[in-house]
């Protein structure tokens, strides 16, 4: 699986603007339920074409800012670890903790 870190908020506007699909996961370095989480997505990522969903990873520690703007911009809660699957701008999905399913996902891709 090949993220691409989520550094700033013009990866954010960007994100916003983009046609299609992409996904941020939210995650905090600090918190064992959020590696578990991150592990289990990873293991599942090869559902993922990521040519076409990019796959977006947001340390929450080291960029609390952004994680802040993130669940601002698109209007959701923000949790960690968490997982917004983005359609044209708008979040569709919204997991977090043990509800966060690489399956879930990319059923709501397909």
């Amino acid at each position: 699986m090949n993220w691409i870190n989520l550094t700033s908020t013009e990866q954010i506007n960007n994100i916003k603007a983009a046609k299609g699909y992409s996904i941020i996961f939210k995650h905090s370095t600090r918190c064992s339920i959020s590696m578990m989480a991150k592990r289990r997505f990873e293991l599942d990522g090869k559902l993922f074409d990521e040519n076409i969903t990019p796959l977006y990873f947001l340390d929450l520690i080291k960029y609390r800012d952004l994680s802040k703007n993130v669940a601002d911009v698109f209007n959701v809660h923000h949790e960690s670890p968490q997982l917004l699957l983005i359609k044209n701008g708008e979040c569709i999905l919204d997991q977090s903790h043990s509800s966060i399913s690489a399956e879930e996902a990319v059923e709501s891709i397909q």
